[in-house]
């Protein structure tokens, strides 16, 4: 699936479809170069899971969990890793779970030693806005993709 995004509010209203068919169990990865709207992204799709607080950029605490009723929302920032085993070091292996949705930015700088994503979503800047390409890695991926081309999803 292709989207040309031409602003941060059609940024936010995408995240707020892909949050439509999420659920727990689902490992997301987010790729793209600085600023090409992870993390705005990601507050799109906290805010259509129901999410109203504030949504910040985990850079520097690397994770910043959202409990939303009884779902477990992990967003992890893995820009400042030098090396992949510094995944295995942060203890986070644990969170990777059927009872959490784990979306991870720079999934690449912990190559390897992550589970393999059921949804990875690539976004680049382009002269008139972004462009995210989302592709399944799983089973489960492709049925969340394929829900999502549902009539009351597109």
């Amino acid at each position: 699936m292709i989207h040309h995004l031409a602003d941060e509010a059609a940024t936010l209203a995408l995240g707020a479809e892909i949050a439509a068919v999420l659920h727990p169990g689902l490992i997301v990865f987010l790729r793209g170069n600085l600023g090409a709207g992870k993390t705005t992204l990601a507050r799109g799709i906290l805010r259509g899971l129901g999410y109203q607080g504030k949504v910040k950029s985990p850079t520097y605490n690397l994770v910043e969990l959202y409990k939303i009723s009884r779902l477990y929302f992990y967003h992890f920032d893995f820009y400042r890793f030098n090396d992949p085993i510094e995944w295995e070091d942060a203890g986070f292996r644990e969170y990777f779970n059927a009872e959490s949705i784990c979306l991870v930015e720079w999934p690449e700088k912990a190559r390897g030693l992550l589970p393999t994503a059921d949804l990875e979503i690539l976004l680049g800047i382009t002269e008139t806005g972004r462009n995210v390409e989302i592709q399944a890695g799983t089973e489960a991926g492709r049925q969340c993709l394929k829900h999502w081309q549902t009539p009351t999803h597109s």
